[in-house]
């Protein structure tokens, strides 16, 4: 197996919103793959950010369905919810370099991908309550970074994704300095994530940058959708893994990540699991950014 330098570290990171789905059973399975064919680290954190969203026992639930799955996390599960004071850590050096500022805009007053349209920048001392934190992205700032399945990506962030939030108008913090902040401390090289959080990367590699964290190496798998061309979300209602099906839904997750079948005598999820580390292929999942449900067949 090729060796990594430094370590691979990747991880897992649901939102405990919801039971597992067939969705997220697919980007946990081919994080845990790449990291385990590099014999690499895997780790799961809870992305417990927004507790009113929270669905009581999904964090158990999610976890058991993991286990249920052959998919055993390596260190104690780390939750977003206890490290307040690592984001308040962080805000306070974005501060001091003089890279951040309040905005009151109104949900309505916003501008294409959330952008701050009251000119807050410039009436600082006029504000009124509440107000978010943004981090100030020049105009001509441009993101690129490889990735490892769809190719080289190249954002211009400061007109697409101008003044993004760091801290919400709620106290909460937000999901892209969290991210940023956790992966740095967890020390995760490598990150292997759905299409959908494609839009997330450029924004996090901009405060990796200002904050001096390295940057992982990215791989975004595309997400499953329906019938109808929806995501397979907890939002949109897709039905909870059952964990007493666990063989059939990893076959269905390798089917979908377009990796080699694993032989029909293989029964129980550990064997599946160890066909499947070892024959791992990322060059052969499919460079599509979303893909439905009949790409299984």
């Amino acid at each position: 197996m090729p060796e990594v330098d430094p370590p691979y570290r990747g991880r897992f990171a649901p939102s405990p919103t919801g039971p597992l789905h067939l969705g997220s059973l697919i980007a946990a399975l081919a994080s845990y793959l790449d990291a385990r064919y590099h014999e690499g680290a895997w780790l799961v954190r809870m992305e417990d950010l927004d507790p009113p969203r929270e669905e009581p026992g999904a964090v158990l639930r999610i976890l058991d369905s993991l286990q249920h799955h052959g998919l055993h996390h390596d260190e104690d599960v780390t939750f977003q919810g206890r490290r307040g004071p690592a984001y308040a850590a962080a805000l306070q050096a974005l501060q001091a370099g003089g890279h951040l500022f309040n905005c009151d805009c109104t949900r309505q007053m916003l501008g294409p991908g959330g952008a701050c349209r009251g000119h807050c920048r410039e009436r600082q001392e006029q504000l009124n309550s509440p107000t978010a934190t943004r981090v100030m992205v020049p105009p001509d700032s441009h993101i690129g970074f490889a990735d490892q399945i769809q190719g080289w990506q190249e954002t211009p962030l400061g007109s697409e994704a101008p003044d993004f939030i760091v801290k919400r108008k709620d106290g909460l913090d937000a999901y892209q300095l969290a991210v940023v902040v956790d992966d740095a401390w967890q020390g995760i090289t490598h990150i292997v994530r759905g299409s959908d959080l494609m839009d997330s990367t450029p924004r996090q590699i901009f405060l990796q940058q200002l904050l001096g964290h390295a940057t992982p190496i990215y791989s975004h798998i595309p997400v499953i959708t329906d019938a109808s061309g929806q995501k397979f979300s907890k939002q949109n209602h897709a039905p909870a893994l059952i964990d007493g099906n666990a063989a059939a839904n990893l076959r269905a997750a390798l089917g979908f990540l377009n990796q080699e079948r694993p032989p029909a005598a293989l029964r129980g999820t550990a064997q599946i699991l160890d066909f499947a580390i070892s024959h791992w292929a990322s060059a052969n999942v499919p460079r599509l950014m979303s893909a439905p449900t009949t790409h299984l067949a």
